[in-house]
């Protein structure tokens, strides 16, 4: 039986194929259920739909954090620290173009954390985050 809940969201992308290499190839988010209009991933445990959607598909609009422009519609998840690094590499050696690339924002402070933010082939943004010290999360 399931004791945490499982966080559920759909978003547009303008091709189900880049989205599979995308989320399923790069991320390494296994497929789930798919259709012609749409494809369920697991994302780090979670259910993640990419719609066909290309009229959808849009730039988001940036807030400043801790000196960057960050995309104000954004998901992605919070990993341990090693998984994390694990992936800055991963996404460097692919060539991904960052949109900040990873860094420790909140340095000193609370809630400091390792972050990095990159778009998906439709422009759907992303954050990846680690914290040192996991009881940061929400922390004031």
């Amino acid at each position: 039986m399931q004791s945490t809940p499982l966080f559920h969201l759909a978003f547009p992308v303008r091709d189900l194929a880049e989205a599979r290499r995308f989320y399923g190839d790069l991320l390494g988010c296994p497929e789930g259920r798919s259709s012609d209009e749409w494809v369920d991933f697991n994302f780090y445990g979670h259910q993640v739909v990419a719609h066909l959607a290309p009229d959808e598909v849009s730039a988001a609009p940036t807030n400043a954090v801790d000196g960057h422009n960050v995309p104000v519609r954004h998901f992605g998840a919070i990993l341990p620290m090693e998984q994390w690094e694990s992936l800055a590499d991963k996404l460097r050696a692919a060539g991904t173009r960052f949109v900040i690339e990873p860094h420790v924002r909140f340095k000193g402070q609370v809630g400091e954390q390792a972050t990095m933010f990159f778009l998906d082939p439709s422009g759907n943004a992303l954050e990846f985050k680690a914290f040192g010290d996991i009881s940061q999360v929400f922390a004031k």
